[in-house]
């Protein structure tokens, strides 16, 4: 039984890669930044990759009624290319 389940769960990751995937080639093809929500990073971050490989980490915050945004920083060629690979995404 065990081995039916992990079976059936490396199947399941699968499907789930190929459609990360797809959705971030479909917003790269639409010259969209792809979020990538990340359990490392504080709450209201998040890491951006766009188009050209790129990627900044990105904060999402309150400010009375409005919901402002900010680039935390730029990560380098070697980090983004360390987070893509921790995704699945290289």
């Amino acid at each position: 039984m065990t081995k039916d389940l992990e079976a059936n769960l490396a199947v399941k990751e699968e499907k789930y890669l190929i459609t990360i995937k797809t959705l971030r080639l479909k917003n790269f093809s639409n010259n969209l930044p792809f979020l990538m929500l990340s359990e490392n990073l504080p709450e209201g971050q998040s890491y951006l990759e766009f188009p050209d490989g790129s990627m900044i980490i990105h904060e999402i915050f309150v400010v009375g009624s409005q919901t402002e945004t900010r680039t935390i920083r730029k990560l380098t060629p070697k980090e983004a290319d360390q987070i893509r690979n921790e995704y699945g995404l290289n």
